[in-house]
């Protein structure tokens, strides 16, 4: 590991803003692993991708979506009558947030 990223200072500050509560061993423990991740990062940022197109996944995949027509429909009569309750030619629900009912 090359020279430390962020310092102990820098996580409990981070710790605060996520209104998270850590012992100072968490604290020891988390700015290690945060230290480690921002290592990563700069290797990755380090890379060189001019050569490389962007991709929104590494892997081709076909649409999985199939096409959207129109199929059989229910019948509305037989469909209001299976419901618990019915009002006006449509389901009744329960009042929402508050509603009159």
């Amino acid at each position: 590991m090359g020279q430390q990223r962020i310092t102990r200072a820098e996580c409990v500050h981070v710790a605060a803003l996520a209104r998270l509560e850590l012992t100072d061993e968490e604290l020891d423990r988390f700015t290690g692993q945060l230290d480690e991740l921002l290592d990563h990062v700069a290797e990755v940022e380090a890379l060189d991708l001019e050569a490389l197109a962007p991709t929104m996944h590494p892997l081709l995949f076909p649409n999985p979506l199939r096409p959207d027509t129109p199929g059989e429909v229910l019948n509305r009569d037989e469909v209001l009558d299976q419901a618990p309750y019915v009002e006006d030619g449509q389901f009744r629900v329960p009042p929402v947030l508050g509603e009159a009912p």
